[in-house]
């Protein structure tokens, strides 16, 4: 087995690659090579930041200290660029989405299979200790048979905090596809898989502005909805309400599961900390702390890592991400023609980690 460090690169030197090399430059099992960008300035100033090479595209993907590469392009990218490292014999940390469409994420963990590379995706947040800890919660019958769940996601948009945030409005993003597998992930997880939605959608403003950063005041189109308000149907049997939204003033990031003997207030599935509730039908409430990591993104690339020289599967891995990517989609296409959709696809929940799982040890 090979016991070397796991070399990483990393497509895309937007917003979010700095929260991803800010953990991964600091995890002792991965050695973080390379960014490249087509905005080369944007790369050169990132490589700076974190002490990496600036490479041009092909030149990362043809280093040959590099196994696993990150794609933190834009969504409607991240088919062709997820395509090329695989093309290029590296295994794919890709954000989410995994792709717009089923026929391009099942083209690309069938590439994957055939070269025997791994392609995995974000979220990684369900690998954090308050989702593991919610987990093993209900694993723990803690709350009985889980027989349905709430999940919201209200916010006024990322135009507000974001300086290009105009692809979030576009194909393959709105609220979603862009937070949407925060929430259906953590569902995932505790209760397994979705076999049918239906939804309602809607827009709120045809146009929005941009409202920091040097294109302050710009307007751009909406061109999906900004809304989505959906029915999930577990194989389980058990039933869950998500809500999606940039149309609200209230900001809220909400996950609840409820069984036949009590219930779990969730912290929000976008972090990796947090306290939650276990609330009994019938007695007080007690506070339920998060066990485990509580580092932020990136874990799963590490997960990834270790995994490949363990020879075990990954757990953030393509088939959960091409399952949550049906959900979303199929919750689209439930609003638009006014009739529920049955999933195409099935997937297992995946394994907790040991409690006792650690970042920042040194393994390989």
């Amino acid at each position: 087995m090979n016991s070397k460090r796991v070399g990483v690169g990393v497509i895309g030197a937007g917003v979010i690659s700095n929260h991803y090399l800010e953990n991964l430059t600091r995890f002792p099992d991965l050695n973080v090579v390379a960014i490249a960008d087509l905005d080369q300035e944007r790369a050169r100033a990132r490589a700076r930041q974190f002490g990496l090479r600036h490479l041009l595209v092909h030149e990362l993907l043809a280093h040959d200290d590099i196994e696993i590469v990150l794609n933190l392009t834009v969504p409607a990218a991240h088919f062709d660029v997820s395509a090329r490292i695989l093309a290029s014999g590296k295994h794919v940390w890709s954000e989410k989405p995994l792709a717009i469409s089923r026929r391009e994420a099942r083209l690309l963990l069938d590439k994957a299979g055939r070269r025997g590379l791994r392609v995995a995706c974000a979220p990684d947040t369900f690998l954090g200790g308050a989702l593991q800890t919610a987990q093993r919660a209900v694993l723990a019958g803690r709350i009985g048979e889980p027989k349905s769940a709430l999940a919201i996601m209200q916010s006024p948009g990322p135009e507000g905090t974001h300086p290009n945030p105009a692809f979030y409005y576009d194909q393959g993003a709105g609220p979603l596809l862009d937070m949407g597998p925060y929430h259906v992930t953590a569902l995932v997880q505790t209760l397994g898989a979705v076999r049918r939605v239906s939804s309602v959608s809607s827009t709120a403003r045809a146009v929005r502005r941009v409202l920091v950063g040097a294109g302050a005041g710009t307007e751009f189109d909406v061109r999906v909805p900004s809304q989505h308000m959906a029915l999930l149907e577990f194989a389980s049997g058990a039933r869950a309400t998500l809500v999606t939204s940039f149309d609200s003033g209230i900001r809220r990031d909400l996950l609840e599961l409820h069984g036949t003997e009590a219930s779990l207030e969730v912290p929000d599935p976008n972090r990796f900390a947090g306290t939650g509730r276990f609330v009994p039908l019938h007695a007080e409430p007690e506070d339920v702390p998060a066990v485990g990591s509580t580092w932020g993104r990136g874990v799963g690339v590490l997960e990834l890592a270790r995994s490949i020289r363990d020879d075990v599967p990954e757990r953030a891995s393509g088939a959960l991400a091409c399952h949550v990517l049906d959900v979303l989609l199929a919750i689209e296409e439930a609003a638009r023609a006014g009739a529920p959709r049955t999933l195409e696809s099935t997937v297992a929940s995946p394994a907790p980690l040991d409690e006792n799982w650690d970042p920042t040890a040194a393994t390989l």
